[in-house]
Order: structure tokens, then C-alpha cells, then sequence
């Protein structure tokens, strides 16, 4: 298995899970907009995982929810109760759907704008900051008081999360003036597989 990466991005939650998981895998650092990686991955988007079929497998969320599958010993998702399922491919889509969104007009506002003026792309950046707040609180209180994003256990829907949590870090309303999110970065950052990945992938 070949994760394709980005330093800073969602790919790096599928490279914590791998870890988490024991899989046996190697890991190659990507530029997404090269036309060698479009070859790979034609959105031009991490991550992306060749596990030797017919083409990549694309989109944070379906690699996340296959690593758990293929590791189900890991516990790393939900069991086969269609409840418990229900309830992680929600709080799964809440994190692709709601909080990842929540982040483009502050990373690419010239997406959402028709003036490439400063001032207008300022403007679109400082728009995005109360949505993020929102899905932070909403993330906060997902956490609460168990430490973990789904339930009281280690997920794939953890390593997501704050992989994703830490791009607040320069903004007005960041994950530190969430008491629960807080108390998960910290404990997320202390891990020995999160520190091993963000260091090889800030170096490689």
C-alpha cells in the first residue's frame, strides 16, 4: 500500500490510521497540482492510495473508513450494528461535508470571489472565520468529556479531526478556546505515532 501526501493536509489523518493500524505501507510526498500526480489522482487532490488496483483510491473519508475495515481487529471504526454505523458515518460526514468546507474561503478565497483585489480576498478570509468557529464548537462538544471525536474509544475519525483541527492554529477562534478540543489536541499530540508522522512528513 503507497499513501500519495501532502505535508499539512487530510492526507496526513490516513497516515496516523496506518500507524494506528500496523499496516504494512510506504509513504510518497506529492505535489497535487504536478501533471505526474494528475495521473494519479485527476482532481489533483491528497490523498490518495494505490493498493495495486486498477487506479488509486481517492477521498479522506472513503480511505479512512477502508483502513478501519481492513483492520477491523484495530477497532479503528464502528461494529456491524447499523446504529453504531449510522452514527460514525455521521459524525464521518460532519468532518468531510461540514468542518472541512468550513476552511476553504480561508485557504483559497479567490475561489469565492470575483475580485482578485486584496481587499476582497481579506474580506472573503474574515467571512470564513465564524463558520470555522462553528464547526469547532460543534466539534467541541462531539468530544466532550470522553477525549475522543465518536464515543469513548481511538478512531479513524480522531486522527481527521486534528489533523484538520490544527489548521485553526493562526485564526481569531482557534482549537485552544475549545476546552474539549483543547484536551484532545494535546493528548493527540502526545501520541508517539501522531509525533513519528508529523515529523517525517515536515522533514521528507
Amino acid at each position: 500500500m503507497r499513501l500519495y501526501y501532502a505535508p499539512g493536509t487530510c492526507a496526513l489523518a490516513c497516515w496516523i490510521s496506518l500507524e494506528w493500524a500496523g499496516a504494512e505501507y510506504s509513504v510518497e510526498k506529492v505535489d497535487p497540482h504536478s501533471e505526474s500526480y494528475r495521473r494519479i489522482n485527476p482532481l489533483g487532490m491528497v490523498p490518495a492510495v494505490d493498493v495495486g488496483g486498477v487506479r488509486a483510491m481517492t477521498q479522506a473519508d472513503a480511505i479512512l473508513q477502508y483502513i478501519a475495515s481492513l483492520y477491523p481487529g484495530k477497532k479503528l471504526g464502528p461494529s456491524d450494528d447499523l446504529d453504531d454505523r449510522f452514527e460514525f458515518n455521521e459524525t464521518m460526514s460532519f468532518l468531510t461535508g461540514d468542518f472541512h468546507p468550513a476552511f476553504w474561503p480561508y485557504f483559497s478565497p479567490q475561489r469565492f470571489s470575483t475580485d482578485a483585489g486584496t481587499e476582497a480576498l481579506k474580506a472573503v478570509k474574515e467571512a470564513s472565520y465564524p463558520r470555522i468557529a462553528r464547526v469547532l464548537e460543534h466539534l467541541d462538544a462531539l468530544i466532550g468529556d470522553e477525549g475522543h471525536v465518536w464515543r469513548d474509544r481511538r478512531t479513524v475519525a480522531d486522527s481527521y479531526a486534528f489533523v484538520m483541527a490544527r489548521w485553526s492554529e493562526k485564526l481569531p477562534a482557534s482549537w485552544r478556546d475549545f476546552p474539549h478540543l483543547a484536551a484532545f489536541m494535546e493528548s493527540m499530540s502526545a501520541d508517539p505515532d501522531v509525533r513519528r508522522v508529523l515529523a517525517q512528513s515536515s522533514q521528507a
